[in-house]
């Protein structure tokens, strides 16, 4: 009789064993079964749409959509690669813009990468409240921009020049930064319209600007960057560019006590 027993207990043994390395076997494939998926997709995307610059593509959690971040966008397709739906996800439950928190994931830049010694720096105040701005000279809206700045105190501004808009940007950008006084010579272009003096025939980091622009997909100007990685691109209502600046102020506080 105590044979038997230990038979079947070892006979249970053997089969609780099986069914745990069935079990380990089916979740170890579920993650390459996944990403087999994602890599259907997006080849099937490819296909569809070859002039589209597709960085990824991941599984949501709901609708059975899948994210496909394109460029600087995101946007949504299905299983089959079917459909592309272009527009906004909100939660209906917290009234949240899922897609508009995500493309703040997306475009997030590492602010303390950025190349300083390619910006002018200006200084109002102690300084203390740190921004980059990618702009051109010949932008109205950087220009409105830049008087509403003016009035906004205890801040470090590092303009990047960036003339995307046409030859003579490049022209009046290389002219500002070969001036004797780099900061003045940017605000009296953009805030005093006086004309700057000087050939621009030094050596400047507008390419450099360029080139860095358009690898972190910045398309237009002004486009801001602030200490948290966030980037607006567009011009902002002064409130609400005080508001990002005093959140990003408490943010970098609460950063630093918990060290």
């Amino acid at each position: 009789m105590e044979l038997s027993r230990l038979l079947r207990v070892e006979g249970s043994m053997k089969i609780i064993a099986a069914a745990a390395s069935a079990v380990l076997s089916l979740l170890l494939a579920l993650p390459v079964a996944a990403q087999q998926d994602i890599e259907r997709i997006k080849a099937e995307l490819k296909k569809r749409v070859p002039e589209a610059p597709i960085e990824s593509v991941r599984k949501l959690g709901y609708a059975g959509l899948y994210e496909v971040v394109v460029g600087n966008e995101v946007l949504y397709t299905d299983e089959t690669a079917s459909i592309m739906v272009i527009g906004s996800v909100v939660d209906l439950k917290t009234k949240e813009n899922l897609t508009e928190n995500r493309l703040r994931q997306v475009n997030k830049v590492d602010f303390a990468q950025l190349p300083f010694d390619s910006a002018i720096k200006i200084v109002r105040g102690n300084g203390s409240r740190k921004v980059a701005i990618f702009e051109d000279p010949n932008c109205g809206y950087c220009k409105r921009f830049e008087r509403d700045l003016a009035g906004v105190s205890d801040i470090t501004v590092y303009v990047f020049l960036y003339p995307i808009l046409s030859d003579s940007s490049v022209t009046k950008s290389k002219a500002i930064w070969c001036s004797a006084d780099r900061g003045k010579a940017w605000m009296d272009t953009m805030v005093r319209d006086v004309p700057v003096a000087g050939d621009g025939a030094c050596a400047t980091p507008v390419d450099k600007n360029l080139a860095f622009g358009n690898s972190k997909r910045i398309q237009g100007t002004p486009t801001i960057i602030f200490e948290d990685g966030e980037r607006i691109p567009g011009v902002m209502a002064m409130a609400d560019f005080e508001k990002k600046l005093a959140s990003v102020k408490t943010g970098n506080a609460k950063s630093a006590s918990s060290k």
